[in-house]
């Protein structure tokens, strides 16, 4: 692989900001405290419930609080593994193009680590949230799905880029 000098192209600057951007939005869903936060995922399990039992309604109530308090359980985290891939989806496209087994690959793997880290240590103080050791894992595998997930979007574009500009020489 050739070495390229890294510059800010505008791609890798919406890149930078975009990544800022769900650094943000993690840090104020860190902010809100425990009602806050359970209220949040309560209006998110109820939709998925409805969709996943139809005859959710009709179930007893004892039923209803049972699937309820698993659901939520998932949804929750759901909500973080998919919000870190995010993180991980825009911070390796910031980096752009490289092997997938590189110390850049691997930077940006523990750069999200970190923040995860320092995500969960946030809501510490928090009143009413903790920070467990769990969900930094969640969250780390999350950015690892979004770090992989950006190796085929960059992929694919470097491909569709490949292509027009062979055409665009040969015409």
């Amino acid at each position: 692989m050739n070495k390229r000098k890294r510059v800010f192209t505008p791609v890798r600057c919406v890149f930078i900001l975009l990544t800022a951007a769900v650094m943000i939005l993690i840090f104020l869903f860190s902010c809100e405290d425990s009602d806050e936060s359970s209220h949040r995922s309560r209006i998110a399990t109820a939709l998925v419930t409805k969709v996943l039992y139809t005859d959710f309604e009709e179930l007893p109530e004892e039923r209803q609080k049972e699937i309820m308090d698993k659901a939520d359980h998932i949804v929750r985290k759901l909500a973080h593994c998919t919000i870190f891939a995010a993180l991980g989806f825009c911070a390796s496209c910031t980096v752009g193009e490289r092997r997938i087994f590189s110390r850049i690959s691997g930077g940006v793997l523990l750069f999200c680590f970190l923040y995860a880290c320092s995500d969960e240590l946030h809501q510490r103080f928090v009143p009413g949230r903790s920070g467990e050791f769990r969900d930094v894992m969640i969250d780390t595998s999350g950015s690892l799905i979004g770090i992989l997930l950006s190796f085929i979007a960059i992929g694919i574009v470097t491909k569709m880029v490949s292509r027009h500009n062979s055409v665009k020489t040969s015409a």
